[in-house]
């Protein structure tokens, strides 16, 4: 039933084809190229093709002559003798090219076969089918006279019906058997009914009576069947009503419709034929020898048949040679070569079959170029209904195609034959391009060597259509044409291209969408991932599937597949990476994994292309770089970039909000160092988690970007004021002269700028007793907290500076700037300790002033030796002096004390020395003084030598006392002796200046 159906399929594309828009073959995407019949249907074009061969071959042998030509079956091993004679006789196998002219299956010699061969199939490579013998046999005796077989409709066991036609013979064993004629064969091959075929045969017998000599092109035959036949011979009214329609819709379309000879639709004989085939429509209409109507029909047929271009008389009569009747016919009855139980398999007598459908040749207008372009035609289409599968039929059909090439070239071409040819090779082009642009959808590994046979086949239709080809791509052509010339080389390279491409898309076309609205990058980047594998695995097939076979027409095919399939993946990369300005562990991955499938596609195209001189230059040209490393270095430097923003926005929202408390009793420092050093570490971390060669040049611009971002914080932290500021107003009255280093430096001084409110509320509370307070003012509390956070960043920088060092994923710098590094310094931050250690001297100083000349003011530059010294000594400032360094050691971090308690020191030293020589109107010494203010000052150093555990060594302490101590000396002595050491300073100063 399967074959059944496709020889059904067959009919029903040929009365449904159009001239119009493009119409499909049932059940294919192959497209029907010879035009449409209007009113006639698949059974109709079958019987009339039938009643034309009968006709044209009634004198040959089997066909109702004086001696029937029997052959026996070439699949009857037994006996290999074929026998015949008669006019016209087919009895031979011809080959290609036999007889005259250049074409298949064609001669002019009687010939008895005496192998079991036939030349045209062996021409087109199509192998015999050696079946039994009893498939070409028939009943001997069933019917006499002309040859018919006891063939019937009916059912049973060895039967076979197809459609409404006759079936297969029934096996008899009980009778003998003879083999079947050509007659016979075609009769069972076009499924005729014995019924049809007995009343053509009496109606030939009436039509040539006395006329035996008369040619078949000369008989019209729809109008002798009409004027011979009648309803008595028919089963019923109905049948035979069928029957009349469908001979005059035959005579309709031959000479009204589809005329091979124009025709003017205001002809009157044309206006009185559609008359009768309307009124057709409702009833039969009467073709009795009396009847009125058949003899208009009789008349208007005859002047219509026998026309000519030029009016002068002709021997031929034109009412089926008109395109695409003509066409449909004879197609109709090429398609009675393939075997009607295996309809992928062509008759071993179709050497006499194609030898007999030449007789049809004149009464439909056929030549040789269009036999052979029909030909080429029906083994192609019968290769596409049969599902493909056999594909020796696709080579015989690129065997016709040679043939057809020939024809081509002619210079004498009709324009019937070129627009035959235009559109029948343009159906099978596109059907095989279709094919071949997406080769990985129709082929797999168990079917890939018939790309061998469809390819040719391709190339030889488009060779013959001309030099310039246009190939559409797509549906609809939404996609544009391509024009391309007629070179193998190009054409097969386009199809790898293209199939690639489709192949890609099949690919990602479940997950372009996910890709697209991803905004995240895990997802994405997991399909980015996956598609890489699919790529290279799809490069994989194309080299060990299709590459071999395709090599054999482009000599680099496995490299064009490796660069289009570059091409494909390098564009959804891009799409990927759009709008991507950060690096991450995903985005990495991504872009390793196509640097790995871009060097195996290279690879492929290096290997494919070993035999050029070029090595595969040309095609590597063509792969447009990913450039990985680059991207992947442009990513991570804007990584950084935005990395050290959001330490930029920490410094600039510490520089507005920072008060200078400290986070916590246990993190005495700002609480913007922790935020800042906390993003710093973990930039760092992230940095080396990234899963790249880290280089030190990376390293570097890294270390470099936070080092200016520690800098512009340490600067922002040391920006506390300057120890000037605390520096108090020389008195109106000194005994200092005017050149003294001390009236210089309080003409630069400038004025105190604590507050009042300030001092009021931090000023010690003398009245205590032995338990004072500490004077030390939240001010100079929070410039501990600088401090704290000066030697906080120092420490963490340090850390961060040995990550950086240590780090065993960094490898050697590539930029020469950067080589030698380790060599120079051994730090990323130099410049930033540098600037830290100077902001802790700073900060230090500023807090040691502000702690003595503001916050112990009232109870130590002001207080004392005011009035007498031994009525204003120093203890009480002592002991308020120990508070507050005792509150300053609870505060400062153990490696900030030293230098700020040495700040402390020189500080008050200092201010010791301005009560001495810058005392004012409010102090007077004497000589006696001398021992209490020795005392005094002893007592003040042994503060700093005993506080913090030797924070400060006594060295230090007596080093800086020195010039104090100086001054207490000059104390002591009496004036006359000041004065002769003050001259003998002078006259050696003197001197030395002259």
């Amino acid at each position: 039933m399967t074959h059944h159906h496709r020889r059904e399929s067959f009919s029903v594309t040929i009365s449904n084809m159009g001239g119009g828009s493009a119409v499909v073959c049932p059940n294919t995407d192959l497209l029907w190229p010879f035009g449409k019949l209007d009113g006639l249907d698949r059974d109709d074009i079958r019987e009339t093709a039938y009643e034309i061969f009968f006709t044209a071959c009634r004198s040959s042998p089997g066909f109702g002559g004086r001696t029937a030509l029997t052959f026996y079956s070439t699949h009857n091993n037994n006996n290999n003798d074929h026998h015949g004679e008669g006019g016209g006789g087919t009895g031979g196998s011809p080959g290609v090219g036999s007889g005259s002219g250049s074409g298949f299956g064609f001669s002019g010699r009687k010939e008895v076969v005496t192998t079991p061969t036939s030349r045209v199939k062996r021409a087109l490579g199509l192998k015999m089918l050696k079946r039994s013998p009893s498939r070409r046999m028939s009943t001997i005796g069933a019917v006499g006279g002309a040859g018919a077989t006891s063939l019937s409709p009916g059912g049973g066991s060895g039967h076979f019906s197809p459609g409404a036609g006759a079936g297969f013979l029934t096996v008899q064993p009980s009778r003998p058997r003879r083999p079947l004629t050509s007659a016979e064969i075609m009769r069972q091959q076009m499924r005729v009914t014995e019924q049809s075929d007995s009343r053509l045969r009496k109606t030939l017998l009436r039509t040539l009576v006395g006329q035996t000599g008369r040619r078949a092109e000369t008989i019209i035959l729809p109008l002798e069947l009409l004027r011979h036949l009648k309803t008595s011979e028919f089963g019923d009214g109905n049948e035979y009503q069928l029957w009349q329609r469908r001979q005059l819709k035959v005579l309709e379309a031959g000479l009204l419709l589809h005329p091979s000879i124009p025709l003017d639709r205001t002809n009157n004989y044309a206006m009185r034929l559609r008359e009768i085939v309307r009124q057709s429509e409702n009833k039969s209409i009467d073709t009795s020898k009396n009847s009125d109507t058949m003899r208009t029909l009789c008349n208007v047929v005859v002047s219509l048949s026998w026309r000519s271009t030029n009016g002068n008389p002709t021997d031929v009569c034109h009412w089926a040679d008109g395109y695409p009747l003509n066409i449909h016919l004879y197609v109709a009855l090429l398609q009675s070569i393939f075997d009607v139980r295996d309809e992928t398999l062509v008759l071993d007598e179709i050497d006499e079959l194609l030898e007999l459908m030449k007789k049809t040749w004149s009464t439909l207008g056929i030549t040789r170029p269009v036999h052979n372009l029909c030909f080429t035609w029906v083994l192609f289409h019968q290769y596409v209904v049969t599902s493909q599968m056999e594909p020796d039929l696709l080579g015989a059909s690129h065997a016709m195609l040679a043939e057809v090439a020939n024809d081509a070239k002619k210079l004498d071409r009709e324009a019937l034959y070129v627009k035959l040819l235009t559109s029948t090779l343009a159906s099978m082009q596109g059907w095989t391009e279709k094919r071949l642009l997406s080769y990985h959808d129709y082929f797999q590994r168990g079917n890939v060597g018939l790309i061998e046979n469809l390819l040719p086949l391709a190339l030889s239709s488009s060779r013959i259509l001309g030099e310039d080809v246009t190939i559409s791509q797509g549906k609809g052509q939404e996609k544009g044409d391509v024009k391309l010339i007629d070179y193998s080389g190009d054409r097969v390279d386009y199809y790898i291209r293209a199939s690639i491409k489709n192949a890609f898309s099949k690919v990602i076309e479940n997950t372009k969408a996910k890709i697209a609205a991803t905004e995240e990058g895990e997802e994405a980047a997991a399909t980015l991932l996956q598609l890489a594998k699919e790529t290279e695995d799809l490069a994989l097939r194309e080299r060990e599937c299709f590459s071999p076979i395709l090599k054999r027409w482009h000599s680099v095919a496995a490299g064009v597949a490796s660069v289009s399939l570059h091409q494909c993946y390098g564009s959804i990369l891009m799409q990927y990476l759009a709008g991507r300005s950060f690096i991450s562990r995903d985005t990495v991955e991504v872009l390793q994994t196509a640097g790995k499938l871009e060097k195996v596609l290279v690879q492929m195209v290096a290997e494919d292309s070993e035999e050029f001189d070029d090595g595969g230059k040309g095609l590597v040209r063509e792969m447009v770089p990913y450039e990985v490393d680059s991207i992947i270095l442009k990513l991570l430097r804007q990584w950084i970039e935005d990395k050290l923003k959001k330490v930029q926005e920490c410094l600039f929202r510490a520089k507005e909000t920072e008060t200078w408390n400290p986070k916590s009793k246990s993190e005495p420092y700002a609480q913007s160092a922790g935020e800042v050093m906390k993003l710093a570490k973990d930039i760092i971390d992230e940095f080396f988690e990234i899963p790249i060669g880290i280089t030190e040049d990376l390293v570097h611009d890294l270390a470099e970007g936070l080092e200016q971002l520690f800098q512009e914080y340490t600067t922002f932290v040391a920006s506390c004021g300057s120890r000037q500021s605390y520096i108090p107003t020389l008195p109106p009255l000194t005994r200092c002269n005017r050149d003294s280093r001390f009236v210089k430096l309080w003409k630069r001084a400038t004025a105190c700028t604590a507050s009042g409110e300030e001092y009021s509320h931090n000023a010690p509370a003398i009245s205590d007793g032995h338990h004072p307070r500490p004077s030390t003012s939240r001010g100079t509390q929070r410039l501990y907290i600088r401090l704290n956070t000066l030697h906080f960043l120092s420490s963490h920088i340090h850390s961060l500076n040995k990550t950086l060092s240590l780090n065993p994923r960094v490898l050697p710098a590539t930029r020469k700037r950067y080589r030698h590094r380790n060599n120079n310094s051994s730090s990323y931050f130099d410049f930033t300790y540098a600037g830290i250690e100077s902001a802790c001297q700073h900060v230090s100083e500023v807090a040691a002033y502000r702690l003595i000349f503001l916050d112990s003011n009232s109870v130590f530059y002001e207080s004392l030796y005011v009035g007498e010294v031994a009525n204003a000594r120093i203890r009480p400032a002592l002991r308020i002096m120990k508070q507050n360094l005792t509150l300053m050691s609870a505060i400062l971090a153990d490696r900030a004390q030293a230098l700020a308690m040495r700040e402390v020191m020189k500080s008050s030293f200092e201010a010791f020395l301005m009560v001495l020589l810058a005392g004012g109107y409010a102090r007077v010494f004497y000589r006696s003084d001398h021992s209490l203010i020795e005392e005094d000052f002893e007592n003040l150093k042994r503060v700093f030598c005993t506080c913090g555990e030797g924070l400060i060594p006594e060295e230090i302490v007596d080093r800086d006392a020195e010039t104090v101590e100086g001054v207490i000396q000059l104390m002591s002595q009496p004036t006359e002796q000041l004065m002769e050491d003050f001259s003998i300073v002078t006259c050696e100063t003197s001197r030395e200046w002259g």
